[in-house]
């Protein structure tokens, strides 16, 4: 059984790392009045000292009896919002797969991953799109199937429980 990663990493501009950035929430007992505090202390929420946090929203991982594992994630950071899937093709053959972010007011966005036969953990995501309305807002669904326009459905793995 192979392990899908289930989270991403936020990272952050190259300029943000040092002891500024480290959190800086003063304990119970300090003294002084929040100007006293360090920059960092009146930053916004979603800088966690690295930059803007990401904030990923998975499905299951799933199976297929064929061989295709995946999992499918809805990721916001900042006012972007975007797709991503994690997948793993055991079937020893190329598939089509479809990935789908579908938003507000009817608005998605398709990409055509490439899935080789090459066993190897791999990755495909949506561009990054200005969000608009609320992270749960969004929906991502992702198919795969075998090659060719009338190739049978092997899994179909989306962003919600």
């Amino acid at each position: 059984m192979v392990a899908l990663p289930l989270a991403v990493a936020s990272a952050g501009q190259v300029g943000d790392a040092g002891p500024a950035a480290a959190p800086t929430a003063a304990p119970a007992t300090a003294r002084g009045s929040a100007d006293d505090r360090p920059d960092t202390a009146r930053r916004s929420p979603f800088l966690l000292g690295l930059g803007l946090a990401t904030a990923v929203r998975c499905g299951p991982e799933l199976t297929s009896p064929d061989g295709i594992e995946a999992q499918t994630c809805v990721l916001t950071q900042g006012e972007d919002t975007w797709a991503r899937t994690y997948y793993r093709n055991a079937t020893g053959e190329s598939l089509d797969s479809v990935l789908s972010l579908m938003g507000p007011g009817g608005r998605s966005v398709q990409m055509r991953c490439v899935t080789g036969a090459d066993d190897e953990p791999a990755t495909c995501e949506t561009p990054r799109e200005h969000r608009r309305g609320g992270p749960d807002a969004y929906t991502a669904v992702t198919e795969f199937a075998e090659r060719g326009a009338e190739g049978a459905l092997l899994l179909r793995s989306g962003s919600n429980s």
